[in-house]
């Protein structure tokens, strides 16, 4: 189970609304949808749960680039909420190069490969794959310090850390709203 609400700061405090993520398919699409939620190009914070597993926040400030943190990568990239947000540069990972893809593919001009050279280069590939991932906190850690959040008590929340974010924020009432 997930839970996402954006978190929109106004001159009048901190706006709440909840939202779907059943459309956005990329780290775009949600920065996209964050701004929509402020059109003074003013502060966006989007909260994303999923339940006992990791939380990640995705701050945007009018057109700059978001900054992300996640609590658990490893956890995050089992979700396909969390991958829209594990990107390569996060990762620490060059970005993906189309001509790797192609290199990956069978083309010795056979119709059947050799199934033993197969095998070993799906082992290698999902063993690197799960190397690249961390378990922990990735990101931006001081992504709220100007928020009155340190990275300390970003890397210390619990289980409810979006409820403990909104309270830090004085936006625990709006959020629930949304809840």
């Amino acid at each position: 189970m997930y839970f996402a609400a954006l978190l929109a700061r106004t001159e009048d405090g901190w706006e709440a609304s909840d939202t779907e993520l059943d459309d956005v398919e990329t780290l775009s699409d949600l920065a996209d949808l964050a701004r929509e939620a402020s059109p003074d190009d003013d502060t966006v914070l989007v909260l994303i749960e999923q339940e006992d597993g990791w939380f990640g926040v995705v701050r945007v400030d009018g057109e700059d680039d978001p900054r992300i943190y996640i609590s658990d990568a490893a956890a995050a990239a089992r979700s396909s909420y969390g991958e829209i947000l594990l990107t390569d540069e996060l990762l620490g990972r060059d970005p993906g190069d189309p001509d790797d893809e192609l290199d990956s593919l069978d083309l010795d001009g056979t119709e059947d490969g050799d199934n033993e050279d197969d095998e070993d280069d799906e082992t290698a590939g999902d063993s690197g794959s799960a190397e690249a991932v961390p378990h922990g906190p990735v990101g931006d850690p001081r992504i709220l310090d100007d928020l009155g959040i340190s990275e300390k008590e970003l890397k210390s929340l619990s289980d409810d850390a979006l409820t403990e974010i909104a309270e830090a924020l004085g936006a625990a009432d709006v959020l629930e709203t949304v809840r």
